[in-house]
């Protein structure tokens, strides 16, 4: 049976490599946004989606993260890390001195800044790389560029003026497998847990919810704090931690968690792939 996997951007972006990877043999679905490709799973024209979840350079995803904790169905089933190298890409004839404005996905563009700030041109934020290339190709204006990777090159005929443009040397991005655990495809033996809370108003509200963790012996790899939507100045813990949610230390600790948070949403147990 055919598996179609949905992913944010079009072909030629890094979120189908990052599908390709995963799911070899099945068929990517590009959607527009992270919040079209959570939808075409829900809605069962997908029977999983590839997202991205966190840049070693620029940081976590927002939209991915708003879309894990609104989603009642959807969890983590797995997940990759893709390293990315950045090109600068343009129309044949054009050249590195001659770029007035570049175009590319605000991350790509973030994890570029060094180099963007050298060459001193107009920068323009759109919504995917390979959306940006494809632009770039379509209108054939020598002085415009697209930040992308040199498979869009190659797709759509274009040149790389200059390779390896990433500030960090070893950027890369980590993607989140996103379905549903009753239906979506079995990728392994979970070893991570992600998970959202939120603490009270009080001093010492988040060391008493972080406590069941060392009481378990339990790693967190990840915690970190995000604006929780509708609630202004108000904010929820997104962490990873070692373990399934099914050992009996990482239950223990969670359950701990439940009972002094006011929210506890568990995204997903997971293997890394």
């Amino acid at each position: 049976m055919e598996l179609r996997v949905a992913y944010q951007g079009e072909p030629g972006a890094y979120s189908e490599d990052a599908v390709r990877r995963a799911f070899p043999g099945s068929t990517p679905l590009p959607c527009e946004t992270v919040r079209e490709a959570f939808a075409a799973v829900e809605e069962g024209r997908a029977g999983a989606g590839v997202v991205p979840v966190e840049n070693s350079a620029a940081g976590s995803i927002n939209e991915t993260h708003e879309a894990l904790l609104a989603s009642d169905r959807l969890r983590i089933l797995g997940e990759l890390v893709l390293p990315v190298d950045h090109a600068l890409l343009a129309p044949a004839g054009a050249t590195l001195e001659g770029v007035r404005r570049v175009y590319s996905h605000p991350q790509a563009l973030a994890q570029c800044d060094e180099f963007l700030l050298r060459l001193g041109a107009e920068i323009v934020p759109v919504h995917d790389t390979a959306g940006a290339a494809r632009m770039v190709a379509e209108r054939g204006v020598v002085e415009e560029a697209a930040v992308a990777g040199e498979r869009a090159a190659e797709m759509l005929g274009l040149a790389v003026l200059a390779r390896r443009i990433q500030t960090e040397e070893g950027n890369a991005t980590k993607f989140a497998v996103i379905g549903d655990p009753e239906a979506g495809p079995v990728l392994g033996e979970p070893s991570r847990t992600s998970i959202v809370f939120a603490t009270a108003d009080e001093p010492g509200s988040l060391l008493r919810c972080l406590q069941p963790f060392a009481d378990h012996g339990v790693n967190l790899s990840k915690l970190e704090s995000r604006p929780r939507r509708g609630a202004p100045f108000a904010y929820v813990f997104y962490a990873d931690l070692d373990g399934s949610a099914g050992d009996p230390g990482v239950a223990a600790a969670l359950e701990d968690l439940r009972a002094r948070s006011p929210m506890l949403k568990v995204l997903g147990s997971y293997p890394l792939l």
